[in-house]
């Protein structure tokens, strides 16, 4: 099993930064890509970036492109996901995820079914 911790949510202002971590610890030798998602109440979890353990290579979501940045420390096991120019509708909780499927690390996955460990969540206000 792997766990995954996040921290770095919190409030900001439009156009505001924020980086959010997240740090897995277990079984995490066969821990191919990390990535997160972010779901609003009563909506659908969404992609928002994943990165691939091995190489580094990212994929991020059309919304966020350009303002998202993806990092990984392997020595730590952790992802950082640096978020500048925020806006309201970056608003809601985002969820660390990690995956033993070997096909996300040469395919970038962004269906939540592909990931196999998920984080609490940490919540994100951006206010206008």
């Amino acid at each position: 099993q792997v766990q995954l911790v996040e921290s770095g949510g919190g409030l900001v202002q439009a156009g505001g930064s924020l980086r959010l971590s997240c740090t897995a610890s277990g079984r995490t030798s066969s821990t191919y890509a990390m990535a997160w998602f972010r779901q609003a109440p009563g909506k659908e979890r969404e992609f928002v970036g994943s990165i691939t353990r091995s190489e580094g290579r990212t994929y991020y979501a059309e919304s966020v492109k350009g303002r998202f940045t993806l990092s990984i420390d392997n020595a730590k096991i952790t992802q950082y996901l640096q978020m500048n120019s925020l806006k309201p509708e970056d608003t809601p909780a985002y969820y660390c995820a990690s995956t033993r499927r070997d096909y996300c690390a040469a395919y970038g996955c962004h269906d939540p079914a592909d990931f196999t460990s998920w984080g609490q969540g940490t919540q994100v206000t951006v206010s206008s």
